[in-house]
């Protein structure tokens, strides 16, 4: 029989993951992604909106400069505070709250909407995670997601992680909100409203070296996992990253244009 993953422990080295480097270098480039799911969820004035594991911030900004009344969490800390100084530069009133996506600390029904975007789908107990944002929002609410795909560049860079510094056994790839079954399978039609739209999303840099050069520095879990491995194993890695690069590029020699595949959800709660 194998042995329960400890979700705990799990979650304690992801917060540290996500703690190092500095994702917002990365995750300000995502941006747009934030504004087309607003725009998805069809967000009103003065909606209250939940911003789950919200990193530093765009869907948090997109409700925000539709005039919602949002409030902005995650576990780190230190990305609601680069989440606040972007609010804060553009004169938006946000709240920003420390709150674990597993035991989000607010009522039954409290939100509007509740968004996240590349973040939720990385909690370690994904069941709980998915019961916690049906929980939080209300009858005829809408849950919008943004979620990676495992066929998409990210799935594959994640899976390409792996092979390196193999997970926990039992833990659950975060590509699996990037399914459909998977999303059908934990908001069942009896409940819920589905509306499921593929996207794409550009990663544009100089290189194959461009990339993991920034990646390398700022990207929590690519920072960590170079940290990790020694000499050797690190060359192994930066030479099968270097592959899957060039591999699924799209400009060429001219550039590097990569093509994150990924999963726009709305879910509306009956």
């Amino acid at each position: 029989m194998s042995t329960p993953i400890d979700l705990t422990a799990l979650k304690t080295r992801q917060m540290a993951s996500w703690a190092s480097g500095d994702y917002a270098v990365i995750g300000t480039t995502l941006q747009i992604v934030g504004e087309q799911l607003a725009e998805a969820c069809d967000l009103l004035c003065d909606e209250k909106v939940l911003d789950v594991a919200a990193g530093n911030g765009n869907a948090t900004l997109a409700a925000a400069r539709r005039g919602c009344h949002v409030t902005s969490t995650d576990y780190v800390g230190a990305l609601l505070e680069r989440g606040e100084q972007r609010a804060r530069a553009e004169h938006l009133a946000v709240t920003f709250q420390e709150a674990d996506a597993e035991a989000l600390p607010f009522a039954d029904g409290s939100f509007d909407a509740v968004l996240s975007t590349f973040g939720v789908m990385f909690a370690p107990d994904q069941g709980k995670a998915a019961s916690e944002l049906a929980r939080v929002c209300r009858p005829g609410g809408r849950i919008g997601l943004a979620n990676w795909t495992p066929e998409g560049f990210v799935g594959q860079m994640f899976k390409t992680l792996g092979r390196h510094l193999p997970p926990p056994p039992g833990a659950q790839p975060p590509s699996l909100w990037g399914t459909e079954a998977w999303l059908h399978e934990y908001f069942d039609e009896r409940e819920f409203l589905l509306q499921v739209t593929r996207r794409t999303f550009n990663f544009r840099y100089r290189s194959a070296a461009h990339f993991i050069e920034v990646f390398r520095q700022w990207y929590g879990p690519v920072h960590k996992a170079f940290a990790a491995l020694p000499g050797d194993a690190a060359k192994a890695l930066e030479a099968d990253f270097t592959e899957l690069l060039n591999r699924m590029n799209r400009a060429g020699e001219r550039s590097l244009v990569l093509p994150g595949e990924y999963l726009e959800v709305v879910i509306t709660r009956r």
